[in-house]
């Protein structure tokens, strides 16, 4: 059943408009990085590392936030459709299900994400001339920033539920990037959700240590994800979805 329900999540995103969002959305912090990189490079000499702080600058903040809820509210479009919530809660499926069959399938998006940005962050980085090694802490970098991401998701598909509009959780998820930011600068990025994506993503000091322990990253991750999964089930169980 559960193999059957994250077949359906799939069949969703074949030829669906998200993979327009997925291959355009990323090249533009890309593009905005590399240019803030090569205006600043008297400055910024720590050649590829100094271009992540860049890159990650505009993505771990304003895009991949805003990408997320993309995804997250795609996902959860169809159903508030055409009354198919109607559809969807009365199939033999636990609740539990749904929303974790949507959860992976917004997972693997943002994995497949931080691969594409990857590429174009070694793309930009030949194209800005550097020709030293590549810092063997990147895919590091990525699978963190992947984890972060999944607890934007978990919370993202959580504001899906509850708001039926399309384009109201995308501006609640750039928001909330927004707030990463702030919650990071003041040293409280390990207790807000949205700063989790910086974070793993080593957006400040990608030479150095993480801003919080391995250990209590992952630990607050889960913890977020957990939270998120408890409520989706309880609001799905309880308070089902007014269609």
């Amino acid at each position: 059943m559960f193999l059957r329900t994250l077949r359906a999540e799939g069949i969703k995103l074949h030829r669906s408009p998200v993979w327009l969002a997925f291959l355009f959305l990323p090249i533009l912090p890309a593009v905005m990085g590399t240019f803030n990189y090569l205006q600043n490079i008297g400055i910024l000499q720590n050649e590829w590392y100094s271009l992540w702080t860049q890159h990650t600058l505009f993505t771990s903040y304003f895009f991949l936030p805003a990408i997320i809820g993309v995804y997250c509210s795609y996902l959860c479009r169809l159903e508030h459709l055409n009354h198919n919530w109607n559809a969807v809660m009365t199939a033999p499926v636990p609740t539990a299900t749904i929303y974790i069959a949507k959860l992976i399938s917004a997972s693997v998006l943002v994995l497949l994400t931080q691969v594409w940005t990857g590429i174009l962050f070694v793309i930009s980085g030949r194209l800005c001339g550097l020709t030293s090694p590549l810092p063997p802490d990147l895919p590091v970098w990525l699978l963190c920033g992947a984890v972060g991401g999944v607890v934007i998701c978990a919370l993202q598909l959580c504001i899906s539920l509850l708001i039926r509009s399309f384009a109201v959780p995308v501006g609640i998820a750039l928001v909330g990037g927004f707030a990463g930011l702030a919650a990071f600068a003041k040293g409280y990025g390990t207790f807000f959700p949205y700063s989790l994506l910086c974070i793993g993503m080593r957006a400040n000091q990608p030479g150095g240590p993480m801003a919080c322990g391995t250990g209590q990253f992952l630990a607050f991750s889960l913890g977020y994800i957990l939270i998120c999964m408890a409520f989706a089930v309880t609001w799905l169980k309880k308070r089902d979805v007014v269609t």
